[in-house]
């Protein structure tokens, strides 16, 4: 979607907010004993609450309102009765939609207590999507995002998950373009244009960066059973600085 007009871009801010404002409502509840689809209902109860819809239940018939992994799953993780562990790495992803508008967002964390090897692998991917939101420009080359993704993994030691990718959004929940990758794609020509909504997310890795789909026909697992993490934002591509949508 390209969003220039004032009408768009307050729909799409409110969409991204409603959905940082469960992601954040969810973090602040997960705690070591509770279930995951008990996590998944206070976010979808607050989601519902401000008049948004799940998007994954709606646009896909995804069984359950958010996406929790637990690693080595990192994404598509179905909410249910598996009860969260002191120390376990966990991600959440909340996608809504409001009044014909999506917004998409996402963060890792630690339930309890963290090791030196998960902050780190979280603080490298903080700083992955805070660097491509340094850089995002229209104009520029859309494959100036797998690349600083890539660099800023490298820095640390770490890769880039090549399997998964950012993606257009706006009046649906996956748009134009289809594939926002997560490494450097020297043949990928396409620019950034002024007004492009996208969702950016970076996934990093202590293993080989690929995953596999385990047999509920959803969750996704690195494929070596390796810690992983992921943030995202949903934004819109300006000549200055990206309007950051999914802000609490």
């Amino acid at each position: 979607m390209i969003a220039t007009d004032e009408k768009d871009i307050n729909g799409l801010k409110a969409a991204g907010k409603v959905c940082a404002q469960a992601m954040r409502l969810m973090m602040e509840s997960a705690k070591p004993g509770m279930t995951t689809a008990e996590l998944d209902k206070i976010g979808e109860d607050f989601l519902n609450k401000n008049g948004a819809k799940s998007a994954p239940r709606v646009m896909y018939n995804f069984p359950g309102g958010t996406c929790i992994s637990i690693v080595p799953v990192i994404a598509h993780g179905i909410p249910n009765e598996h009860v969260i562990q002191d120390g376990d790495l966990i991600n959440i992803d909340v996608s809504a939609e409001l009044d014909g508008y999506f917004g998409d967002t996402g963060a890792s964390m630690v339930v309890g207590t963290s090791t030196p090897e998960y902050d780190k692998l979280l603080e490298a991917t903080k700083s992955a999507l805070a660097k491509v939101l340094s850089v995002v420009r229209a104009g520029k080359p859309l494959n100036l995002i797998g690349k600083t993704v890539q660099q800023e993994a490298a820095k640390y030691g770490f890769n880039p998950i090549f399997d998964l990718t950012g993606h257009g959004i706006g009046r649906q929940l996956h748009d134009k373009p289809s594939a926002v990758y997560n490494f450097h794609k020297p043949d990928d020509q396409r620019i950034l244009e002024n007004g492009l909504v996208l969702a950016i997310e970076p996934f990093l890795t202590t293993g080989k960066g690929r995953v596999v789909e385990k047999s509920d026909g959803w969750s996704l697992r690195t494929v070596d059973n390796t810690i992983a993490a992921q943030f995202e934002h949903t934004v819109i591509v300006t000549k200055g600085e990206p309007i950051i949508l999914t802000l609490p």
